[in-house]
């Protein structure tokens, strides 16, 4: 009973999020702020896990094709199909669920502490619209940092495995454009929209919601971190069912 408590107050929240909307210029100074927060502050190490990872991707292939009889490009082909549906979309989302997260929850949870949530209601702001709705809009950036970090993975990959001598570059390449399913991307970015609302508004929910003192942003910061992970995983498994089965 106590989760779908929970359940039904982020429900609660959303409809809060949606309403009585804050004066358009104001929201436009907040939304630019987040953008420049939880987006263009992410892109670092965003690009530099990308890289790495499909770096790693490649490697990991080379190392495991001991049959002289399977094709090199495999490992091109093995790359891209790795980086995009999953290693972008969602491994770096949960990454995303411990950096923007925390600051997410914590940002709000440090204005619940010190009250100035409630100095927002006295003045008649809705404060989940104030707080929390420039946040979901600067989310729907997210789907740019996704695809940069498609090219970087995929770029990381063919210097791992170009370099590291394990393929040519004309096999590597050749195994990147083969059998290329372009639904493929619309299903990596509809996730990645799916998982950019969760960001946003799953650690949102902890930090407005907190209760305690400066101990309990920590507490909260550190649920919404566990709860967004592991909602962004049950719901890559839905969609994945749903998109591609």
């Amino acid at each position: 009973m106590f989760y779908l408590d929970d359940i039904g107050r982020y429900f609660l929240m959303l409809r809060g999020v949606f309403s009585r909307m804050t004066k358009g210029s104001v929201l436009k100074n907040l939304i630019f702020k987040e953008i420049n927060d939880l987006i263009l502050g992410s892109l670092g190490i965003t690009v530099f896990l990308a890289f790495f990872i499909g770096a790693v991707v490649a490697i990991q292939t080379a190392l495991n094709l001991t049959n002289p009889l399977i094709p090199k490009q495999l490992i091109g082909f093995a790359s891209r199909q790795s980086v995009i549906l999953e290693f972008a979309p969602t491994f770096l989302s949960v990454i995303m669920a411990g950096k923007v997260g925390s600051y997410i929850t914590s940002s709000i949870g440090t204005m619940r502490v010190t009250e100035q949530i409630d100095a927002l209601e006295v003045m008649g702001i809705n404060s989940l619209n104030y707080l929390v709705f420039p946040k979901v809009i600067a989310m729907f950036m997210y789907p740019f940092v996704i695809a940069i970090a498609m090219f970087v993975g995929i770029f990381g990959a063919y210097i791992a495995g170009v370099y590291g001598g394990f393929v040519s570059g004309t096999e590597f390449l050749a195994g990147l454009r083969e059998e290329f399913i372009p639904y493929h991307l619309v299903y990596a970015f509809i996730k990645t929209t799916i998982f950019a609302f969760l960001l946003a508004t799953i650690p949102s929910f902890h930090g407005y919601y907190m209760k305690g003192g400066a101990l309990g942003v920590g507490k909260a910061s550190t649920s919404a971190f566990v709860w967004t992970t592991v909602v962004i995983i049950i719901a890559n498994y839905v969609l994945t069912q749903l998109l591609l089965s």
